[in-house]
């Protein structure tokens, strides 16, 4: 079951953002890291009062 329209990949071309920008590179990455780490200490501190709530303490 062949249903790709692409017959060929003879001169496909590929375009990368930022890709000759490493300091851009590293902005990103620290930004996506940031963005990790602060999801995972909301969810610490919202399951920490929760949990508190929950248990009358």
């Amino acid at each position: 079951m062949n249903t790709s329209p692409i017959t060929t990949w003879d001169g496909a071309t590929a375009y990368f953002t930022f890709a000759d920008s490493p300091a851009m590179l590293a902005i990103i990455l620290v930004l996506a890291v940031a963005a990790c780490l602060y999801a995972i200490g909301s969810m610490v501190s919202h399951e920490n009062a929760a949990s508190k709530k929950l248990n009358g303490k």
